[in-house]
């Protein structure tokens, strides 16, 4: 009888261990696929009526320009990311993953943008699903350009991400995203191209880990997902130094850095755009990183790289400050920086939890001071995003607010100022032929989001659908603020922890927004219209609202053949011996209605449009916002290397307040200073609209004492009541592209 159960417990055993394997290999799994959009366009009477709407604004506005503005996403991501599909599992809160066609979808339905772009990343691609993504994005195009021969109710653009992580300042060069101009065949690269990175931007779970959560959650949702990771591992990996074209089609090509990516799709030929993005994003890039670095022939492009990410649904990257989160030396050694009014260091104040739970153990004065020097340094020198680690067991509530941008709008996490864009465009060298060498960016938006929702800052509802809140979802759940912390009061030394333990998820969920937009004046709304634009640095972006914005230089020099009275647009490079003459024009966003149009109830039926849209779609109503000011920044770049930013950057330099008035705003300036200072100068404009509430616009809603210090609290977690929207009062904002006016004398 002992044997006889000894033997059933053994063959029992044996059969879980065999399902978790084969569960585990994904051999029980189902691949996602691209899916197939809905073959219905928006109707003419409805973008007709959206274009009627913005004619009749810009007239009233003053402006003559022939000229429409377009509304995109540049920056979206579906299940075919690793991270995405990951974040729509149970596990994070989600309802299964969602796929490209789903993002037409959802632009087409739920958002109407007039354009928008996939990046998925590249190092989460497999052959399978390049092919299925291109053939997915020409259907979802196909249906608007049959729609109207005049121009498409939807350009789709076919992209990818590639997702550059470093350890350190050095070897760490960010995420950027690669936007095809074509869908043609002979037009697009064979296979999208990966980041070769000193870190991996995501660590999945092995195959045991994942194969338990399939037999304990039995969700065929991780079968999927455990086929998703075999698929990854089939790709070879391409060979190093061959010519793109001579590679199989089916290997893993990938560019160590932002110079090999550029050289390897010079060698494709292909029209393209790479856009950095999410740059000063402390959840992955080191503390202490910088531009200057980058500027270099090898790593800037004159015609690939024009454009930068300044505003996402990660976080605003725009606003320089004069603080730093760590000290570099000329050895390279790091440093924490001593607390200031206006920045608290993440470094510093991981010493003063060290020395308050070590205080609060009975240790000596002195042993928790060298405790808590300790504890400054671990964090001071920790990877990237791993600097929280230096505090074992570390409560989310005791941080505060330390490491973040209190002054800055809607602030990417753990900001990094060296990466601003502000920074970007100050930054200056000469090149090999004595000429300088600068960024010279025109500003878009767009949402990073990761759930196949493009354009998600149409309205403030929804934060589960409409921001990335569900990558911080995975953490301890049940945790309340007033908890006491871990007793833990000795730090340890984060260094060489690897992913996914980077990423400090609970204050970090308060810094996750509804998603921005890239907005082109574009001759039409057909591709080619709109690509010349996005070239022209004729763009602007928007944390969201659908603002009108014009920034034009009434006096550029005149040009062979052009008209009298002709304007040099935002984006614009010219070289002046006067002052410069700049009109700025904006009008604000259409208030929302409630639900959606009939059109999108009817095109995607009730079910969809819940799931997708969450029964809230892009429904302008007739009455606008006003927009409170116009801020102008002029930013004069370096006279050599290694000068302080900090004179360089005036921000605003000029602010002008406006009356409220539905029309809009408009004022017009100059800059007196130009020829006295004989300097080469970039000036943009923001237009800011009357207060509305958004999500986490408050961030970690801070208490504070009468010094103005934060002493609680009350961030937007993920364990946070299912009833807390996160909504606080916010100034939505549109960023114009800059004008570059250098400076030539007279004569």
């Amino acid at each position: 009888m002992l044997r006889r159960l000894i033997l059933i417990v053994l063959v029992f055993l044996l059969v879980v261990v065999a399902f978790l394997l084969v569960a585990g290999r994904g051999w029980l799994g189902e691949d996602l696929v691209a899916g197939t959009p809905l073959e219905r366009a928006r109707s003419d009477a409805r973008r007709a009526g959206e274009a009627f709407v913005q004619s009749e604004s810009a007239r009233e506005i003053g402006s003559h320009r022939a000229k429409q503005i377009l509304f995109g996403d540049f920056h979206v991501h579906t299940g075919f990311s690793l991270d995405a599909f990951s974040l729509a599992m149970p596990l994070s809160g989600g309802d299964g993953p969602y796929n490209v066609a789903d993002a037409c979808d959802f632009a087409r339905y739920c958002s109407e943008l007039d354009f928008w772009s996939i990046n998925d990343h590249a190092e989460s691609s497999t052959p399978r699903r390049w092919r299925e993504t291109i053939e997915s994005m020409r259907q979802c195009d196909a249906v608007g350009a049959a729609s109207d021969p005049a121009g498409a109710d939807l350009v789709s653009f076919l992209g990818w991400e590639w997702s550059h992580m470093g350890t350190t300042a050095e070897n760490h060069y960010g995420h950027r995203n690669v936007i095809l101009r074509d869908l043609s065949e002979d037009q697009i690269p064979s296979r999208p191209i990966a980041a070769d990175s000193p870190a991996q931007y995501m660590q999945v779970p092995g195959t045991v880990q994942l194969a338990a959560m399939v037999g304990l959650t039995r969700d065929a949702t991780y079968f999927d997902y455990a086929r998703y990771q075999q698929e990854l591992g089939e790709p070879p990996r391409c060979a190093d130094g061959v010519p793109v074209r001579d590679l199989p089609d089916d290997c893993r090509e990938h560019a160590a850095d932002p110079g090999e990516l550029l050289r390897k799709l010079d060698d494709w030929g292909h029209r393209s755009l790479v856009i950095p993005h999410g740059t000063t994003w402390g959840m992955y890039t080191p503390q202490g990183s910088g531009y200057a670095k980058q500027l270099t022939p090898e790593f800037t492009h004159p015609v690939r790289q024009r454009l930068v990410e300044v505003y996402s649904g990660h976080g605003n990257t725009e606003e320089y400050r004069s603080w730093r989160e760590v000290l570099i030396d000329e050895e390279g050694d790091r440093h924490c920086p001593m607390p200031r009014d206006d920045f608290l260091p993440g470094c510093w104040h991981a010493g003063e939890i060290i020395r308050s739970r070590c205080l609060s153990a009975g240790e000596s004065e002195d042993e928790c001071e060298s405790r808590a020097v300790e504890a400054r340094q671990y964090y001071a020198d920790a990877d990237a995003g791993l600097g929280h680690l230096a505090v074992p067991g570390q409560r989310p509530w005791e941080w505060l607010d330390a490491a973040q941008c209190r002054d800055c709008f809607l602030p990417a996490f753990s900001y990094r100022v060296g990466n601003t864009v502000q920074a970007m465009l100050a930054l200056s060298r000469e090149d090999e032929n004595g000429d300088p060498l600068r960024f010279r960016f025109g500003f878009i938006g767009s949402s990073d989001i990761h759930s196949s929702r493009p354009g998600t800052g149409y309205k403030e509802v929804l934060r589960n659908k409409m921001t990335d809140f569900r990558m911080t979802q995975i953490s301890v759940p049940g945790m309340e603020l007033d908890e006491e912390p871990a007793p833990i009061a000795r730090p340890s030394d984060p260094r060489g922890v690897q992913p996914p333990d980077w990423l400090e998820r609970g204050r970090a969920s308060s810094f996750l927004y509804s998603g921005g937009l890239v907005a082109v004046h574009a001759t039409s709304r057909d591709r080619a219209a709109i690509w010349d634009g996005l070239e022209a640095r004729e763009t602007y972006a928007t944390s969201g609202p659908r603002i009108l914005l014009w920034f034009d230089l009434l006096n550029p020099p005149a040009q062979p053949g052009a008209r009298t009275g002709a304007v040099a647009p935002m984006g614009s490079e010219v070289e002046l011996a006067e002052p410069p003459i700049f009109q700025v024009r904006a009008v604000g966003s259409r208030k929302q209605l409630p639900g959606c149009p009939d059109e999108s109830v009817s095109a995607l039926g009730a079910e969809r449009l819940e799931r997708l849209c969450g029964g809230e779609c892009f429904f302008p109503s007739d009455e606008r916002r006003t927009i409170t000011r116009i801020e102008v920044v002029r930013i004069r770049p370096q006279q050599h290397p290694g000068q302080a930013l900090d004179d360089l950057i005036e921000d605003p330099w000029r602010v002008f307040e406006c009356e409220a008035d539905p029309v809009g705003c408009a004022v017009t300036f100059t800059d007196p200073d130009f020829v006295a200072g004989a300097r080469d100068a970039a000036y943009y404009a923001r237009a800011i609209e009357e207060p509305s509430e958004a999500i986490n616009g408050g961030q970690l809603r801070c208490e504070s004492d009468e010094a103005g210090n934060c002493t609680r609290i009350r961030s937007c977690e993920p364990w946070s009541s299912p009833d807390d929207a996160c909504l606080s009062t916010i100034e939505e904002r549109a960023w114009s592209s800059p004008i570059f006016v250098d400076y030539t004398s007279a004569s």
